[in-house]
């Protein structure tokens, strides 16, 4: 199963690719490092909140939208594994407290 990480990646490579942007348009568009930008779509690292705000902006949609995983056929699984990867991480429920504030 993915995780998270693994999740944002694969989403925001699919509005990049929906948008028929490059990594390197995508990248100067949000302000943010190519490597970076490509380390974030293979799982690799999980962006800060000011980068998931630059990307949404960038491919045009609310940072929630970077959260809809419409692959992910299991909502209570995906909610589990959120809660399992926050009790591990204060300063993930921080960030996704401060996104959930944003949307609601």
């Amino acid at each position: 199963m993915d995780n998270i990480k693994t999740l944002l990646g694969k989403r925001i490579k699919e509005l990049r690719q929906k948008r028929r942007y490059t990594q390197e348009k995508l990248a100067e568009m949000a302000n943010i490092e190519i490597p970076s930008l490509s380390n974030i779509e293979n799982g690799k690292n999980y962006p800060n909140h000011e980068t998931l705000y630059k990307l949404a902006t960038a491919l045009n949609v609310r940072p929630f939208e970077l959260f809809i995983f419409e692959y992910y056929q299991n909502s209570a699984q995906m909610l589990k594994e959120m809660m399992a990867l926050m009790e591990k991480d204060d300063e993930l429920i921080r960030k996704m407290y401060k996104y959930f504030l944003c949307i609601k």
